[in-house]
């Protein structure tokens, strides 16, 4: 499979992407994993992107294109990928696509996974994350508990509710995605790949998209 995934904040897109890896042995692509490759390896385009990290300023789109030129024709992309959080906004959905025609690569879909606001509040404002920066397990005070005393089940480290997810935060997440990131909504509708899939149960979502692939 190759596929996009857009989702707010909370909508189950790391769930989902490990899922479909899982049941097809596509790989799972972000822009996070291609810089801290990249810095790590030192490559060229990585010693640009540690400049501007350094500084604290964002990478540039084009840097971010040019690695995911690089990325997209390696040999683990055959099977398949799904690029989790990119593209961002409009400009880099039509860098991708001019990317995409160099490389003779064409998308099977852009999964749009649809979950109600609510349900993205009680996910978020429940989940907890582990404090030990080597561990970082998730888990959800409802659905998948840490230990009585708010440990974590793998390594015995506290458990913390993080900044960006209280209530305030992620209200303010999801308005900065309605407005820079949902209108790819519209793009890839408009360029004729947009699935929507309603997305309260992660299993059933990976289900649907599996058969949207088969069609």
């Amino acid at each position: 499979m190759k596929i996009i995934l857009l989702g707010a904040p909370g909508a189950g897109k790391g769930t989902v992407a490990k899922l479909l890896m899982e049941a097809d042995g596509s790989i799972q692509i972000s822009t996070g994993d291609l810089l801290r490759a990249a810095v790590k390896e030192g490559t060229e385009l990585g010693r640009q992107a540690k400049g501007y990290m350094d500084r604290g300023d964002l990478v540039p789109d084009s840097l971010i294109m040019d690695m995911m030129e690089i990325r997209l024709q390696e040999k683990d992309c055959r099977q398949g990928f799904l690029l989790d959080g990119f593209p961002r906004t409009i400009p880099q959905a039509e860098a991708l696509k001019e990317v995409m025609k160099r490389l003779d690569i064409s998308l099977d879909f852009v999964v749009n996974l649809d979950v109600p606001r609510d349900i993205i509040l009680d996910r978020l404002t429940t989940r907890r994350t582990c404090a030990n920066g080597s561990c970082q397990e998730i888990y959800n005070t409802k659905s998948n508990p840490p230990n009585a005393d708010g440990t974590c089940k793998k390594c015995g480290s506290p458990t913390i509710q993080r900044d960006d997810e209280t209530e305030g935060a992620i209200l303010n997440r999801l308005e900065v995605y309605n407005e820079k990131t949902a209108p790819l909504i519209g793009f890839y509708q408009g360029e004729g790949l947009l699935k929507t899939f309603l997305s309260v149960n992660s299993k059933d979502t990976v289900e649907a998209v599996i058969k949207a692939l088969k069609e």
